[in-house]
């Protein structure tokens, strides 16, 4: 029976990972495109959704322990999965806090051509897939690569802020509107440290070690 609910437990988490995953592709579209009804379908009917599978996870996770008492391996799964569903829903959170900036600027003019924020959707998103790959295929080599790609991701949102601190100089009209971009950028770049925790759980999953804050 413990392995019916262990199975149980990593299929949530796939459901989980794949709704955050969408949802940082839908807030990021409603950015580019100006899609009010994508950054309100995030906001709401996604959230929600989000909330909901956050707290079946956990009943989940609360079965196991209780009735099955995991030990070795299989409390590692157990144990990576709730840091892995922490983790998840802070990438709904944020995906939630990109969308509530965009309807704030569709209807404004744009600031400038959006080229980094999408390239930094686009990774976190990559980095987000892989990182429960890595989990749920428990390799560790795919892991690494997702650790290794934060600092890629890093360097854009120091782009980003350059480029929209020289536009609020130069004219400081476009103030507000580069202020929330660069506030959507900084939620993409804790989307991409969150698929980086998910990565070290991997890690975790595989080899008994946690490397936060000792990663090579």
């Amino acid at each position: 029976m413990l392995d019916k609910y262990l199975l149980e437990l990593q299929g949530k988490i796939r459901r989980a990972a794949f709704l955050a995953e969408a949802m940082v592709g839908k807030a990021t579209t409603a950015l580019i495109e100006k899609r009010r009804d994508l950054a309100l379908e995030v906001i709401e009917k996604d959230e929600e959704e989000m909330d909901h599978l956050d707290l079946e996870i956990d009943e989940t996770i609360i079965t196991i322990l209780a009735r099955y008492h995991p030990i070795a391996r299989d409390l590692r799964l157990v144990l990576s999965s709730f840091s892995v569903n922490r983790h998840l829903e802070r990438v709904g959170d944020h995906s939630v806090n990109i969308a509530e900036y965009v309807l704030d600027l569709i209807p404004q003019p744009p600031v400038k051509p959006l080229i980094d924020i999408p390239r930094m959707a686009t990774i976190a998103r990559e980095m987000l897939k892989d990182a429960i790959d890595s989990l749920m295929e428990e390799d560790v080599d795919k892991a690494m690569k997702v650790i290794d790609r934060d600092e890629e991701v890093d360097n854009l949102l120091e782009q980003v802020r350059r480029e929209l601190i020289t536009y609020m100089i130069s004219d400081p009209k476009t103030i507000d509107r580069a202020l929330k971009l660069t506030s959507i950028a900084r939620n993409l770049e804790r989307i991409a440290d969150l698929a980086t925790n998910i990565a070290e759980n991997a890690v975790f999953l595989v080899k008994g070690k946690m490397i936060k804050h000792r990663r090579p």
